[in-house]
């Protein structure tokens, strides 16, 4: 009988959260697994971010989700000079229409303060008349805090993942975890790619942390699906705002925002639903009713013809503050649960916590000489000068053949990126931007389908947009 290999850590779950503890554990002498349910990593709660670097202003300054969100938004900046990423440092506003909400602006710069935000300032309606033209003139004042950013929460992920297996960790996708066997010490997972062995296992599984939690008998808490729907424009649309817009928030969201992307299609909404189904990602009539509405109070130009595609994230909501903490019942178990907003900014300085609770519970934590902590920074025609597009097509006659006329996405990306680890539609979509413009793929489609077939020798009616069950070609074209 086969003998199964005993990792040091495993990660269950390969989102933003998952891939940063990968990629920092990554750093040190260990045997790392990473298990994920999906067909590629990002396909689950991270799929659906909208890629803000949040910068502290809206969490208690004594919460474990201010303090990992301030270190986090620092650590980020570094993490996408290492891995080539696409970091923007936007600056966001929040709004206020009243001296009332003056007064709670007031409120939330002393807490963000106290937390330690930096360069907050009160702007008054005459600045934002400069540098905000398309802002509701209604608007009396707002809180300004400029180290707010964005930044592509797929293409953070692949990074973090490509970086951690370059550096010796293992992913093993479309392997959807069971049942977990505490066996003292350490554990035996059962998947369905079959069993693996661990000493330590860190529950990073998202919308699903509950549920595997459970697993090790540790089930005091319980994730609540909040569904967000929100709306992305045309890119012709880039410099409808200059900052992050954010409205004064609520009890239970931030708020319908007008939000700047790393790509370019500003993107409003989202809308904060309470739902039962961890696969309800239906958008509605009502959601883009309350959305617009939400959206045009902060800028009334906006017009439902800007928007061209739409879609809803589930957020693994529980209680008000992150689940990170280390499990005496199961010893060698860590959670990592109810990671919403801010757990795109916090996912370094989570990783970085999770690393010290290790090191805390007997894990060796050596460092390796040879850790490989930098990236070589993908090539995106739409990021770059016509005059740098034409050297590289100089060099290689890939960057001159367009796929995708939409985002200015050529053929030798598409094949980059299925070099990367692109296996469906949506892992090129998400690593080019190939299908993401207005005519949403009429025009490229059959081409990606194309090279992916030829690059993975899959057949086409293999090809899925995001893996099994959603296949989109089903057979061949039988004449009678």
């Amino acid at each position: 009988m086969k003998s199964v290999p005993v990792f040091d850590v495993l990660v269950i779950g390969a989102g933003v959260v998952g891939a940063a503890i990968a990629r920092e554990l990554s750093r040190y002498k260990l045997s790392i697994a990473v298990l994920e349910k999906e067909e590629e990593p990002a396909f689950g709660v991270s799929k659906s971010n909208s890629g803000i670097i949040h910068p502290g202003t809206q969490n208690p300054a004594g919460s474990l989700k201010g303090r990992l969100c301030l270190e986090g938004n620092i650590l980020i900046r570094e993490i996408s000079r290492e891995l080539g990423l696409d970091f923007k440092e936007a600056g966001e506003l929040i709004v206020a229409f009243t001296q009332d909400e003056i007064q709670r602006l007031l409120t939330i710069k002393s807490e963000a303060e106290t937390l330690g935000v930096p360069g907050l300032k009160i702007v008054d309606m005459a600045w934002l008349r400069e540098n905000e033209p398309n802002l509701n003139p209604e608007a009396i004042a707002a809180l300004y805090a400029p180290s707010a950013g964005v930044i592509s929460p797929y293409r953070l992920v692949y990074a973090l993942c490509e970086n951690a297996l370059k550096n010796g960790a293992e992913f093993y996708t479309q392997t959807k975890v069971e049942n977990i066997i505490f066996t003292k010490p350490g554990f035996e997972i059962q998947t369905s790619k079959g069993m693996f062995k661990a000493r330590y296992v860190i529950n990073a599984a998202g919308l699903y942390a509950d549920e595997t939690s459970a697993m090790v008998g540790i089930n005091d808490f319980r994730i609540a699906p909040r569904k967000g729907q929100e709306f992305i424009l045309d890119n012709k649309k880039e410099n409808l705002t200059n900052h992050l817009i954010f409205p004064l928030p609520s009890k239970v969201s931030k708020g319908i925002l007008v939000i700047k992307t790393a790509d370019g299609n500003p993107m409003i909404g989202p809308t904060a639903e309470e739902v039962e189904d961890k696969e309800d990602f239906s958008t509605t009539e009502e959601g883009l009713k309350k959305v617009f509405e939400g959206a045009r109070k902060l800028v009334p130009s906006i017009s439902q013809d800007d928007i061209i595609a739409y879609f809803s994230g589930l957020r693994p909501a529980s209680g008000d503050d992150f689940i990170i903490r280390y499990e005496d019942k199961a010893p060698g178990f860590i959670n990592v649960a109810g990671i919403q907003s801010p757990g795109l900014t916090a996912a370094p300085a989570i990783a970085k916590m999770v690393c010290g609770i290790l090191r805390e519970k007997g894990l060796q934590l050596e460092k390796k000489e040879d850790f490989i902590c930098e990236r070589e920074k993908p090539i995106h025609l739409f990021n770059i000068s016509l005059s740098e597009t034409e050297k590289l097509i100089k060099q290689d006659a890939g960057y001159g053949d367009i796929v995708c006329r939409c985002e200015m996405v050529s053929a030798k990306e598409v094949q980059d990126a299925i070099t990367a680890g692109a296996r469906t539609m949506d892992g090129i979509k998400f690593r080019t931007r190939a299908q993401s413009g207005r005519c949403h793929g009429s025009f490229c489609t059959t081409r990606l389908m194309k090279i992916l077939s030829e690059k993975t020798k899959t057949p086409l009616t293999a090809i899925t947009k995001s893996g099994k069950g959603s296949e989109i070609v089903k057979g061949e074209r039988v004449s009678l």
